[in-house]
């Protein structure tokens, strides 16, 4: 009998830039290429919610983008609170990553609030931070991306950050050298690119936290993975390798 894994993909009509919806592409390849059966719930405001959640992937939007998902993610906020604090794997880029924090303050002073799954404020300022980026990981070595905000996001004390950053006017906030935010199983970041298909520690980090939760253990074998499989997942692996190589010597 085949193991499903139920990912939930959050908002992408209108939470979905620079290609974030290649993170879901990238969770349900590898899935299947380690033996398991993902199941993709797009789900969009007023939409059912799934019955079973295994995962949660959002991604980056414009400001009217978040004004179009606010009520319903408002309506949906103390059910994404339970789930994070039940330990479900969720990444959140960008615009999402922002609304899981505390409040988004804009340059004109109005304020929009978030849900508090992330202990982080953000502020928004005239200059953009732009262009790609390297960051360091204690768990999830260099990561690859490309940011592109111009809200500044501090983490409160005792949050972790996903990685840290070198170069001044980067990251969160251009300032304290930090980028992204880490709590319980959920991942804040502002790196789009995608993130998962030049990143595949943490794409497989999301996918065997997910995995162990339903079933106990992560056991590809035990779930069919065939060698064919196996050797697909090299090959992308490979490719993924290749990619980031690419991307790390290209200017910001």
């Amino acid at each position: 009998m085949s193991q499903v894994i139920d990912i939930v993909s959050l908002y992408p009509k209108d939470m979905n830039i620079y290609g974030d919806s290649g993170n879901v592409l990238t969770i349900q390849r590898r899935l299947a290429l380690y033996g398991y059966e993902p199941r993709v719930h797009a789900y969009n405001q007023g939409c059912d919610w799934p019955e079973h959640v295994d995962m949660i992937l959002g991604g980056g939007g414009q400001d009217t983008g978040q004004k179009k998902i606010i009520d319903d993610f408002f309506q949906r906020a103390d059910l994404l609170r339970s789930l994070a604090a039940d330990g479900v794997p969720m990444l959140m880029i960008c615009g999402l990553y922002q609304l899981f924090g505390e409040y988004f303050e804009t340059v004109d002073g109005s304020r929009l609030d978030g849900i508090g799954v992330i202990g982080a404020y953000t502020v928004g300022q005239e200059t953009r931070m732009i262009g790609n980026l390297t960051e360091t990981s204690a768990d999830f070595g260099k990561i690859i991306g490309y940011e592109n905000h111009s809200g500044q996001t501090f983490l409160r004390d005792g949050v972790q950050p996903l990685g840290t950053v070198e170069q001044d006017g980067t990251g969160n906030n251009g300032e304290d050298h930090t980028e992204g935010a880490r709590v319980h199983n959920v991942i804040g970041t502002y790196m789009h690119g995608s993130l998962l298909p030049k990143n595949p520690a943490i794409a497989d980090f999301l996918i065997r936290t997910a995995v162990e939760r339903r079933y106990g253990t992560f056991d590809p074998a035990a779930a069919g993975q065939t060698d064919a499989q196996r050797a697909a997942l090299h090959r992308i692996d490979e490719i993924a390798d290749r990619a980031r190589r690419v991307a790390m010597s290209r200017p910001r």
